[in-house]
């Protein structure tokens, strides 16, 4: 990258906020500055572009076209930037912290609530945890390990199982008694709720239970699993849920389980880590810590199973 084109940051942090204020005042006052010294870094910022980004109209200021094309195109850069420098704030003289890429519901459902018993083993370890859904190169991502739902393949990473996924369909007790809910079929013939990412759950579900449903793609469609249980609690339809997820919200009664009929996915959840983070201790306490937690997770499930 040539440094050359690239201007300096107090002039893009001057412009992004007076865009963001739509007035240069405004934008002073969160950089404390005067007024007179955001007009000049962003005009500084112009000069160097060699285009407008704003129009100056009366009192206001207004973008131009460039500008909001500017503006799009350099705020995630600088959020980007932001963040970098509050994850490695982090740290703070420390080597002990552990960076994690998870999936969302699970790092909502399954994993927050036990990270109490892991920095009670380890009280000097500092987490730091962001969602990914997909897998990524580690080379290139500030990780020190992911969880990763799917195939135990990811490439230059050690793939450690935690356990697998049974989907099973829930509902309220208001929408299962309201909807006389009683075999498969009857789920055939009911509002469905949709995980964007499984589309074919309830397809393969229903051709489990052999039943012919050709609605069986139909439904509100969502991204993530909390969301999905969240509306099935809430009556607007019948979801299928991993039943790791939703332990709580059976035991209280909020949700039911609709048929007893549970579909076994051939995908797993795993721990992914690279080899050579294993030298970190962290790291290595972290797993060690987590796959005794899925070996305890895997024994309560299978104490909860029928029969």
């Amino acid at each position: 990258m040539k440094r050359a084109f690239v201007p300096p940051a107090d002039t893009l942090i001057a412009f992004e906020c007076a865009a963001r204020h739509a007035s240069f005042t405004r934008a002073a006052e969160e950089l404390h500055l005067t007024q007179g010294a955001v007009s000049k870094q962003v005009r500084h910022l112009e000069d160097r572009l060699g285009v407008e980004l704003f129009r100056r109209v009366r009192q206001r200021i207004v973008l131009t076209d460039a500008g909001r094309l500017y503006l799009h195109d350099i705020r995630g850069a600088l959020e980007a930037l932001t963040a970098a420098t509050r994850q490695v704030m982090s740290y703070a003289g420390r080597e002990d912290v552990l960076n994690l890429a998870v999936l969302p519901t699970f790092g909502t459902r399954w994993l927050a609530p036990r990270l109490a018993r892991f920095l009670r083993i380890y009280p000097s370890a500092g987490l730091n945890l962001s969602v990914r859904l997909q897998p990524f190169d580690f080379e290139h991502e500030p990780f020190d390990g992911a969880i990763h739902h799917g195939d135990p393949v990811w490439a230059g990473a050690i793939a450690d199982f935690l356990f697998p996924e049974e989907v099973i369909p829930v509902g309220s007790p208001v929408f299962r008694d309201r909807h006389n809910i009683r075999v498969p079929e009857d789920l055939a013939n009911v509002p469905r709720l949709q995980l964007a990412t499984r589309p074919l759950a309830w397809r393969q579900w229903f051709d489990l239970a052999g039943v012919a449903a050709e609605t069986a793609f139909q439904g509100a469609r969502f991204e993530q699993f909390v969301m999905v249980s969240e509306a099935a609690i809430h009556h607007v339809g019948a979801a299928l849920m991993p039943r790791f997820f939703i332990q709580d919200e059976l035991a209280a009664g909020r949700l039911v389980q609709l048929c007893d009929l549970a579909l076994a996915q051939r995908s797993a959840y795993h721990f992914v880590y690279p080899e050579n983070r294993t030298s970190k201790p962290v790291v290595t306490a972290f797993r060690d810590w987590l796959l005794d937690e899925a070996r305890m997770a895997r024994a309560d499930q299978e104490t909860l199973l029928p029969g």
